[in-house]
């Protein structure tokens, strides 16, 4: 029959193989390729928001404008200095 001592089931560890160990290098997380998408993920973020702030003014400006008209005034002009 079978020889006790030998078991079967589990496969003999080798010295030589490593099973975490590969050829090709892991991705190193402070490379350029990486953080490009990031820079151009937070450039495109910083556009959105000043755009975002500077039409917001701008409506802000031109609703207070309409309420000056629509309450009959004729002096709604700003004053430049």
């Amino acid at each position: 029959m079978s020889d006790p001592k030998v078991d079967s089931s589990k496969p003999a560890p080798s010295k030589t193989e490593n099973p975490k160990s590969t050829n090709s290098r892991p991705p190193n997380p402070h490379s350029r390729e990486s953080n490009t998408p990031a820079v151009a993920g937070l450039a495109i973020a910083v556009v959105l928001l000043v755009v975002g702030l500077w039409l917001a003014h701008e409506l802000r400006i031109a609703s207070k404008m309409q309420d000056c008209v629509l309450s009959g005034r004729t002096n709604c002009n700003e004053i430049q200095p």
